[in-house]
């Protein structure tokens, strides 16, 4: 009894079959080194990339500053529980890492007078925590308004691995996402509802 698969087909003629699979593995590998090759340029010439972080990150930061306006001045040293960051600490780590990732990975200073390092322990009321919030997201629009494509494409170090400037901003929106997460639960169990869900 006759097979009529494709492997029969090609068993039965093996000049054929060796010449097709050479022929197939040398395609792959030419697909392969195509799309290795592609990557890097493709990733330092994506148009609308900066766009796109500058986007990401206004929705988080304009969150963010109204939930900190909108939470009561006496909810600022509230804390779940013992160890963990009050109300205003919270947003003052993300102010601080505002600060310290362009600082950092980018070499952007923090502006004058700023020490970033002591917010979560120096800012504890309500007033001042707005303040240095909506300033440190002013000096990250500041640093993004002022980086062309050029710019995103340059090779900088984070977290130990060598990166391509954007995924800076990249870390710093996922950063304040995590944290915008951690200040609607905070808001909740405070029984403020978020200004952008009413």
């Amino acid at each position: 009894m006759r097979r009529s698969t494709r492997a029969s087909a090609c068993a039965e003629n093996p000049v054929l079959g060796r010449r097709g699979r050479m022929l197939l593995a040398r395609g792959m590998l030419t697909l392969a080194a195509v799309a290795v090759l592609a990557m890097p340029a493709r990733a330092q010439g994506t148009p609308g990339l900066g766009e796109e972080l500058r986007g990401q990150f206004e929705g988080s930061a304009e969150k963010l500053v109204a939930l900190a306006e909108a939470m009561p001045a006496e909810s600022y040293s509230w804390q779940p529980m013992e160890g963990v960051y009050t109300v205003a600490a919270a947003y003052m780590h993300v102010a601080r890492y505002n600060y310290m990732y362009p600082d950092m990975y980018l070499g952007v200073d923090a502006p004058s007078g700023v020490d970033y390092a002591s917010l979560e322990e120096r800012v504890t009321t309500k007033g001042e925590a707005v303040r240095v919030l909506a300033a440190s997201m002013d000096h990250v629009r500041g640093i993004m308004d002022a980086m062309s494509d050029a710019n995103l494409a340059k090779p900088t170090e984070l977290y130990g691995r060598e990166v391509e400037s954007w995924a800076v901003l990249l870390q710093l929106v996922t950063h304040m996402n995590e944290h915008l997460g951690q200040a609607i639960a905070y808001a909740r169990m405070n029984r403020v509802v978020p200004p952008w869900s009413r």
